[in-house]
């Protein structure tokens, strides 16, 4: 069982030397895997943010505010 331990380590070791000797020669071993595929078209556009009118804005800024109000309504009635 030590044998087999030792010859384990021993690729495991090859296996990451490989693996670094193949990042500084600037050829990586997953580029070199990956099969062909079709390129990409074109690039998905980015997805639009929604926008609020100047009406809108204004009706839930008041609507916050009213709770604000009433917040503060209730809590000065309990206190």
């Amino acid at each position: 069982m030590q044998t087999n331990r030792i010859i384990a380590e021993l690729d495991a070791e090859i296996a990451r030397l490989q693996e670094i000797k193949s990042v500084l020669s600037g050829t990586t071993p997953t580029a070199a895997k990956r099969k062909p595929g079709r390129p990409r078209l074109v690039a998905a556009p980015a997805a639009k943010t929604r926008q609020l009118s100047t009406e809108a804005r204004a009706r839930i800024a008041a609507a916050q505010k009213a709770r604000w109000a009433k917040a503060r309504k209730a809590a000065k009635a309990t206190a």
